[in-house]
């Protein structure tokens, strides 16, 4: 599990510059988007075959749980705004990462047996 919640900590702080800069009006970079979705892809494969391959349950599937709609949010982000080049709804980066950011944290709670 430790690969996989360092896997999503560097999708996270890739992710935080592009909410701050989103949040300050900017258009986040295109290369830091790309970054930030292969990490947290590879995060969230990573994560599907412990729980389906290896049985991981409890945290770990609620973690998966929260990812999973992050990464619809975020997929739709990215085609229907960024890709468009047109600014970021706040309020979606903002539920985007409040759901990654608690799947995050039942990962780690998890991994580090505190649930």
């Amino acid at each position: 599990m430790w690969l996989i919640i360092a896997i999503f900590a560097v999708a996270a702080v890739i992710g935080l510059t592009m909410a701050i800069a989103a949040f300050q009006g900017n258009f986040p970079p295109v290369p830091s988007a790309i970054l930030h979705g292969v990490f947290a892809a590879a995060g969230l494969v990573l994560l599907i075959l412990a729980v389906f391959v290896k049985g991981a349950a409890g945290a770990a599937l609620w973690a998966l749980g929260f990812f999973l709609v992050a990464a619809l949010g975020g997929f739709g982000m990215a085609l229907a705004f960024h890709a468009r080049k047109k600014a970021l709804p706040k309020g979606l980066v903002a539920g985007h990462a409040l759901l990654a950011v608690i799947g995050f944290l039942l990962l780690l709670a998890g991994t580090l047996k505190l649930i």
